[in-house]
């Protein structure tokens, strides 16, 4: 199954979450942070959103910073993927 987002959502798979600090103390999944580095996954294609023409300025493979705590979290096939807005994209890390 696949996710193919509309308008100008853009779905993103979550970069690996850090395990241990930096001092070797293992975190439970609890006291980790949310990941803010992700991989564009699929994008939509853009278009009239809210009256404004949005250009999709990302793309399939592009590394990138999310705001915290924003989008929708959905399993597909067993991989939890994050559909965000492109405005939630803070930047692409090259």
């Amino acid at each position: 199954m696949t996710i193919k987002p509309l308008a100008d959502r853009v779905v993103v798979k979550a970069a690996e979450v850090e395990e241990t600090t930096a001092s070797g103390i293992i975190l439970p999944g609890t006291a980790q942070e949310k990941p803010q580095f992700a991989e564009v996954v699929a994008v939509g294609p853009g278009g009239i959103v809210d009256g404004k023409e949005i250009k999709m300025t990302v793309k399939v493979g592009d590394k990138v910073i999310c705001a915290k705590y924003v989008g929708t979290e959905v399993k597909c096939d067993g991989v939890e993927y994050s559909i965000v807005r492109q405005s939630d994209i803070l930047a692409i890390v090259e």
